[in-house]
């Protein structure tokens, strides 16, 4: 079973690279807006003018955001089961650009991937622990045919920083169809949520996204991830967003680990409040599962770039 092809062989080379710490480094601290801070000089905010907030980007700028499956940065054990090191637990594509749809791809966690010189493939979260953002960033840009460079920016976030996320944003409002209840002793977390439109705090933000009764239904937990998404954007679009926005990004800043400057975060912040339509959520296109099988392989018929833009 191949799970990179051979037009990957590349770029399984330069993850390789990444592994003996040769991975990109300059793109990580170069300034994509050496603009202002207007926020910080202490210009009045407008809900109806998000440029109010920061400058546009100048450019599309891709993010890959990194949802990790331990409470805090830096902590030496993740809270799932098996307890062990702390794994990447949601993976993300963000594309974003003035006066255009944020475009949102979901990586799953559980694709195959095989890296030089190893005999078995393992789960792309593993490649966190194993060699942090420049590993995972070479090895997405790999999968999905980014283009040299990208993504630019990174964002880190523990799940304590996803309920500050969801608590200082006042709330989210989601949609569910299903009820979940689950008392999980082993990662020590209880789910209680019913069906229904309602308002989850950050804790239950995490019940949401954390909940995965089947290893096996790991498509399931990104479908409620995609839930939160959908809920998290529409609440930064909300008139009271870019009130909160500037006091959040310096609360969540010591909380994240990201080369987003301060001015930078908000700049890309108000280009997703000016965005003029929905954002945009795609997927990948997986092959079937296989049997018992747990890791999954990119569809043998999809070619390059696999999230092609306008």
């Amino acid at each position: 079973m191949n799970w990179l092809s051979p037009s990957r062989v590349r770029g399984a080379l330069c993850v390789g690279a990444a592994v003996l710490g040769i991975g990109v480094t300059g793109w990580l601290m170069a300034t994509l807006w050496p603009k202002p801070d207007r926020v910080a000089a202490g210009a009045p905010l407008s809900a109806d003018q998000p440029e109010t907030l920061a400058p546009f980007p100048d450019v599309p700028v891709t993010v890959l955001v990194i949802g990790v499956d331990a409470d805090r940065l830096g902590a030496a054990s993740n809270q799932a089961a098996p307890k062990g090191p702390p794994n990447a637990d949601a993976l993300l594509l963000l594309r974003i650009a003035a006066q255009e749809p944020l475009q949102v791809l979901q990586i799953p966690t559980e694709l195959g991937v095989q890296l030089p010189g190893e005999e078995n493939p393992g789960p792309l979260a593993q490649l966190w622990r194993r060699g942090g953002v420049s590993l995972l960033s070479d090895a997405i840009r790999d999968i999905v045919g980014l283009q040299q460079g990208d993504p630019k920016r990174y964002v880190v976030m523990p799940r304590a920083a996803l309920r500050r996320l969801v608590d200082g944003l006042g709330e989210v409002e989601v949609v569910l169809s299903d009820s979940y209840k689950r008392q999980d002793k082993t990662q020590d977390y209880t789910v209680m949520l019913q069906a229904g439109r309602q308002r989850l705090n950050g804790a239950q933000a995490e019940q949401l996204v954390r909940h995965l009764p089947d290893p096996k239904a790991v498509s399931q937990r990104r479908q409620r991830q995609n839930i939160l998404v959908e809920g998290l954007i529409e609440q930064v679009k909300a008139p009271s967003g870019i009130e909160v926005i500037p006091g959040l990004v310096n609360q969540l800043n010591t909380e994240v680990e990201t080369n987003l400057s301060r001015s930078e975060q908000l700049s890309l912040a108000a280009a997703i409040i000016a965005s003029p339509e929905p954002a945009r959520i795609s997927r990948l296109p997986l092959a079937e599962r296989a049997g018992e099988q747990t890791l999954r392989q990119i569809d043998a018929g999809a070619s390059l770039p696999l999230w092609p833009q306008p």
